[in-house]
């Protein structure tokens, strides 16, 4: 699991701000320099990688992502999944943290990325229409699906995971660079406890809770 406070993805762009800074300080004017400085101290920001405290309780299912949520909507029936769901969605800003947790402990039996168009992540058809990357998750109680959409601003979507690893809760597994949404789906027999507009943080905030 990464524990830096900045995740490696964020050193080369940090890199490149400082070398402007300091060639644009050292060539044209120390106060030109100010701009390329607090570009690379917004890419400290945005690539920052905090500590959460994940629920213990295995009937609770954090949110897979920091940010609001933008709806809940219905799902008939989830091919992974194999019943009705309920799809939660979750706009990130650029200034949300960015780095996307597992919702539930369980193993990767489902990975597919798509390539897509790159609409602005809170439209209704950025889900359909958008680069993504989906994986399922499934343990004894509950399968789930996970989708990092990438929105007008994130043009890479990064994973550190692939089919068959095996994840805890609240466990960083990818990364959407800059702006964008990410989508959980889990079984209608699921008690949501989010509702719409409300924040949300990743591995932290429970989205919903799975009667037994």
């Amino acid at each position: 699991m990464v524990k830096a406070p900045i995740i490696k993805e964020g050193y080369t762009f940090i890199a490149i701000a400082l070398l402007a800074a300091f060639l644009v300080g050292f060539t044209v004017s120390p106060y030109w320099a100010v701009v390329p400085g607090i570009l690379a101290i917004f890419f400290a920001f945005f690539f920052r990688n905090p500590k959460r405290e994940i629920p213990t309780d295995t009937s609770l299912i954090v949110s897979p992502a920091d940010g609001t949520v933008m709806g809940i909507v219905e799902v008939d029936d989830d091919d992974f999944v194999n019943e009705p769901c309920n799809k939660v969605i979750i706009f990130l800003s650029v200034f949300d943290v960015h780095i996307n947790r597992s919702p539930i402990a369980g193993k990767i039996k489902l990975q597919q990325y798509t390539c897509g168009r790159f609409i602005p992540a809170y439209k209704d058809d950025v889900g359909f229409e958008n680069e993504r990357h989906t994986i399922g998750i499934e343990n004894e109680n509950i399968r789930v699906i996970v989708t990092q959409i990438a929105g007008i601003l994130a043009r890479r979507i990064v994973s550190w995971v692939t089919l068959d690893d095996i994840l805890q809760k609240g466990e960083r597994y990818g990364l959407i660079k800059f702006a964008s949404c990410t989508e959980l789906v889990i079984p209608k027999s699921v008690e949501i406890v989010v509702q719409k507009g409300e924040k949300v943080k990743g591995g932290e905030t429970v989205i919903g809770r799975i009667n037994k």
